[in-house]
């Protein structure tokens, strides 16, 4: 674009926003803030304003904060039309038009897709519409989970073993609810921070009293006559009585509205360079749509230019500034999107953050403190360079090793000076599972290229 062009953009132009929760609002800040005065448009699916997510699973759920009172502070007025409530169903980008349910259509000359994740449903339609299936994803979800709660259930289940589905189980524990949680890994949090930390998860759950159940399935959950939750079947062959049942089997990316954009964009997200412009399925990069947040994959140089999926609140924001930035930029004046990955999560009274990728680790060095203590510092390699560290009730150390790991420094660290435990005396692997197969809860995805997202019928040249 010329430079009187990209003048008109940022004084005239009409920029849409599709998805209307943390990216998307801190995209709109962003634009404003750098001087976009023109027409801005914020389309969301649900009817709320944008809310902040990491409460549902923790404050709000053992009655701490409210549902509705769990909205995201502004940064400064956006002057936006905010279209809510109104899900987009399509794309068109030759026409630069986005198609709504109610059967409008936004026309745009920059786009931001930031649509975001959804809980994974239970597979079986009948038994999750059974009364005391939920899933918790959205505020309404979680103040009905809350409600169901508060009411003292004789046993929730939790299905599934990821940070999600632990955080529910300790909400339950801190109300005095017996809880039960079926993991099909062979411990809880494996899929993020392998099955050594996951063996501590495990500790830290049946210490606070929860009946954690490893390496089986939910076969099948059956109602009663008027349609109630009564008992959960598990593929060991035993069964459960329980009147709640939370799936927590992941997310889903919001990605089914640009079927047939001809973008990148598919299960695993929607592919975007360094600076969030989409690819379309030929691999160009578009210049007018851009990517943030959960829904967003993008390569990362510190990690292999891997693409990475990120369902962390820091990158939602970092990734939707960017965005935001190079919307409304020259070509020279853009920037990457080169956010180092944390993630925090509060369960059974212990704080755990990690920094980078950890389930690209193929070995661990507990560098500091003690896994018997549940207190530690542990150190991911991978080809002979520091990747990741995570922490329990040590979160001192993560400045630390985010240099570390920016700086590509060697793995195993040799730090004489820092407070080693006995656990530290040398690397152990990181024991994480197959990756071909399916884990909970995992909060960084590795989604490389698969020959299964060729869409392209390739014909030799002509002489």
């Amino acid at each position: 674009m010329s430079a009187d062009g990209l003048e008109w953009l940022r004084r005239e132009g009409r920029i849409v926003i599709v998805g209307a929760s943390l990216a998307g609002l801190r995209a709109a800040e962003t634009l404003r803030e750098e001087g976009f005065t023109g027409s801005l448009t914020l389309i969301g699916d649900e009817p709320d304003e944008p809310y902040d997510r990491p409460p549902l699973s923790k404050q709000v759920l053992v009655g701490d904060a409210p549902a509705d009172r769990t909205t995201l502070p502004r940064r400064r007025a956006v002057e936006a039309h905010w279209r809510l409530g109104t899900a987009a169903v399509g794309l068109d980008p030759a026409a630069r038009r986005v198609r709504l349910a109610d059967g409008d259509e936004v026309p745009y000359d920059r786009l931001l897709i930031a649509t975001g994740v959804r809980s994974r449903p239970w597979p079986n339609p009948a038994e999750a519409e059974l009364d005391g299936v939920f899933v918790l994803r959205t505020s309404r979800e979680a103040a009905r989970l809350r409600r169901r709660l508060a009411a003292g259930p004789r046993r929730v289940l939790v299905i599934g073993g990821g940070f999600t589905g632990s955080e529910i189980a300790s909400a339950c524990r801190e109300l005095g609810v017996p809880v039960t949680v079926a993991e099909r890994g062979p411990t809880p949090l494996v899929g993020a921070l392998g099955g050594v930390i996951g063996q501590i998860a495990a500790q830290l759950q049946r210490a606070h009293g929860v009946d954690l159940r490893c390496s089986v399935t939910v076969t099948g959950l059956e109602g009663d006559a008027a349609g109630r939750l009564r008992r959960a079947h598990l593929s060991d062959g035993t069964a459960l009585d329980v009147d709640v049942a939370v799936i927590a089997l992941g997310t889903v990316r919001n990605t089914e509205w640009l079927a047939g954009s001809g973008l990148g964009a598919g299960p695993r997200g929607v592919a975007c360079d360094a600076g969030c412009r989409v690819f379309d399925v030929r691999g160009l990069v578009t210049d007018d749509i851009f990517a943030a947040g959960d829904v967003a994959r993008c390569p990362h140089p510190l990690f292999g230019y891997q693409f990475l999926s990120l369902e962390h609140w820091g990158n939602a924001v970092a990734q939707a500034e960017v965005a935001a930035h190079n919307m409304i930029s020259a070509g020279p004046d853009r920037r990457p999107h080169l956010w180092v990955p944390a993630f925090w999560s509060a369960q059974f009274g212990v704080n755990i953050k990690s920094i980078g990728v950890p389930s690209l680790g193929d070995e661990l060095l507990i560098a500091q403190g003690s896994l018997a203590e549940r207190s530690f510092t542990g150190v991911y390699g991978h080809q002979g360079r520091v990747i990741a560290a995570v922490t329990f009730d040590r979160t001192r150390w993560l400045d630390f090793y985010r240099r570390q790991i920016e700086t590509a420094a060697p793995f195993p660290p040799d730090f004489p000076t820092t407070d080693r435990g006995p656990d530290a005396l040398r690397p152990v692997p990181a024991d994480f599972p197959d990756p071909s197969l399916p884990t909970h809860g995992p909060t960084v995805t590795l989604s490389g290229y698969s020959p299964t997202d060729r869409r392209i019928v390739f014909t030799p040249a002509r002489a």
